[in-house]
């Protein structure tokens, strides 16, 4: 296979793995910046360019890795390439769709999918109907942009969350208030999905004193055995928001698994270090099994 990684930095360990799987099961893959690609689009070709005017051309299959920043440019070029007919593994609605944290609550929950009370609104009048909403405090607070923890306020009391979301409205960001599941006590779990599979899955312990469980927040991973129910809730939720490759966070409550999001971008550094599982592999392995 000839396969495209659209990605922005060739250096993360989560590219720099996927270039060596691929390498390693014979397949030839380019790194192509998505900042750097550009398109044409016309009744008798649709094409897309990369740098000084390199056609990237003869293509099996693209791997969309787009970080946030990126991801309307980035999801342009995706479907650029579903245009022209080009797999790719993640498509650019169901990228666009993963990234916005609502859209992806208010479709998981239409499916009767577990998921963490939460409210949402234009005017700062309401933030005291927002936060008896959800249970009241204490709550988190989100941005709906936010990534890798940044933009997660945890609130411990009424004052605190009004505090919080009138600030972030302060500055014209759109927030999501959440209810807080104590019981999960910092913890978080990620099941990476391949197709109709977890291949791993790791629990995310935050630092002390700290609620989120990011690893890039100073969060230790640890490999550990998912129920039944935890992993059909995970692919269910893959499915539903159609991503054939994505990263599902849940945390465990009183009443179940709860979804926090999903990330059609996963990272493989915190998974592959605590598993010791060749996540990029299976990646590869996915593509060859699927024909592409």
């Amino acid at each position: 296979m000839k396969i495209i990684l659209l990605a922005s930095n060739p250096k993360l360990y989560s590219n720099q793995r996927i270039l060596e799987a691929a390498k390693v099961r014979g397949h030839e893959i380019e790194f192509a910046n998505v900042g750097d690609c550009y398109i044409k689009i016309a009744p008798d070709a649709c094409e897309v360019f990369s740098g000084d005017r390199i056609k990237l051309e003869n293509i099996d299959c693209v791997i969309p890795r787009l970080k946030p920043s990126m991801t309307f440019y980035g999801a342009s070029i995706v479907r650029q390439f579903e245009v022209m007919g080009i797999k790719c593994l993640n498509g650019s609605q169901e990228i666009t769709k993963s990234r916005d944290k609502l859209h992806t609550l208010q479709i998981l929950s239409h499916h009767g999918m577990g998921v963490p009370v939460t409210s949402f609104a234009n005017s700062s009048y309401e933030t005291t109907d927002l936060i008896k909403l959800v249970g009241g405090a204490p709550l988190v607070v989100k941005l709906l942009e936010g990534t890798k923890g940044v933009g997660v306020v945890l609130a411990e009391t009424t004052k605190a969350a009004e505090s919080v979301v009138n600030a972030f409205r302060s500055l014209k960001a759109d927030v999501l208030v959440q209810h807080y599941i104590k019981e999960s006590k910092g913890c978080d779990l990620r099941c990476f999905v391949i197709g109709d599979e977890v291949v791993a899955s790791i629990e995310r312990i935050a630092q002390e004193g700290e609620f989120r469980a990011n690893i890039h927040l100073g969060a230790t991973a640890r490999a550990v055995e998912i129920s039944d129910e935890e992993r059909s809730l995970a692919i269910k939720a893959a499915k539903i928001i159609g991503l054939e490759v994505a990263g599902v966070d849940m945390v465990r409550s009183n009443s179940g698994p709860k979804l926090l999001e999903i990330n059609s971008s996963p990272g493989l550094e915190g998974i592959e270090g605590a598993t010791g599982i060749d996540v990029a592999g299976k990646m590869i392995e996915y593509l060859e099994l699927k024909g592409h």
